[in-house]
């Protein structure tokens, strides 16, 4: 099973062991488009068009000074890079060992810098949105669809892929043909009761927090699902409660997840 999440806006501050390498990061096949993007950012500078181009503000231009350095900077593993809601949810680090290993081997995380990394890739904290536009590079969200889809299948393999990203980053790899037909995408909808009615509506920050949940059960679980039916029904039976949506033939199975507490 192969779990796509997407990185978080939060991040530790600083990391704490060696510098960045990009040869030892997972995806090697991904190298050459990775430093091309490093090497856009760094050169970037803090001047108004740099904070353009990552759409910070005024007063956020210690990210483009952290983002200077980062050839330089002290790197930590991916997973606990991202700090945001959903890792928090996830909690990597109070895992039971079996699961951490398998975490380690089943989730990619989505970045608009490195493409896709996982959580025990070592790399520095740094900002550059999925929606930013490098000079030299352009936009990342394209820049990425044309880099990824190779390096995606192969670590897709032949199993199932449960697809967790947000849209801006499902946008970089869209699965296709038999991947796409093993490939579940989930949607968080909270369910209340509105004057006796039970109304549905899309969530965001708790959504964030039901796929770090759902994430953690299933590595807790040792759940090994070879098929996306098989992955349909470890949620189910992990009490999450799953409804499929229609799908057009060659499209990922769409799912909702109903939640009616936050």
């Amino acid at each position: 099973m192969l779990i796509l999440l997407p990185p978080s806006e939060g991040k530790a501050d600083a990391g704490t062991g060696r510098r960045l390498d990009l040869a030892r990061l997972s995806l090697p096949e991904l190298t050459g488009a990775r430093d091309e993007v490093l090497t856009a950012l760094v050169a970037l500078g803090d001047d108004e068009a740099a904070l353009a181009a990552l759409g910070l503000g005024v007063g956020q231009r210690g990210e483009l000074r952290r983002n200077a350095r980062l050839r330089a900077a002290a790197t930590a593993p991916a997973g606990r890079v991202y700090t945001g809601v959903l890792y928090e949810a996830l909690d990597l680090a109070s895992l039971p060992a079996t699961a951490q290993r398998t975490a380690s081997r089943s989730v990619l995380v989505s970045s608009g810098l490195w493409g896709a990394v996982r959580l025990t890739d070592r790399i520095p904290p740094y900002r550059c949105p999925i929606g930013a536009k490098l000079p030299g590079v352009g936009a990342l969200s394209a820049y990425w669809r044309r880099a990824l889809a190779p390096a995606m299948v192969a670590a897709a393999g032949d199993g199932p892929v449960l697809d967790l990203r947000s849209g801006a980053y499902a946008a970089t790899w869209a699965p296709r043909g038999e991947v796409a037909a093993r490939t579940v995408t989930v949607r968080v909808l909270h369910e209340r009761d509105v004057d006796g009615v039970p109304v549905r509506s899309v969530v965001s920050h708790f959504n964030k927090a039901t796929k770090g949940r759902l994430v953690r059960d299933l590595l807790t679980a040792g759940a090994r699902p070879r098929t996306a039916d098989e992955l349909l029904s470890a949620l189910r039976d992990l009490k999450y409660p799953v409804l499929e949506q229609p799908t057009p033939p060659g499209r990922p199975r769409q799912v909702d997840v109903v939640v009616t507490q936050l």
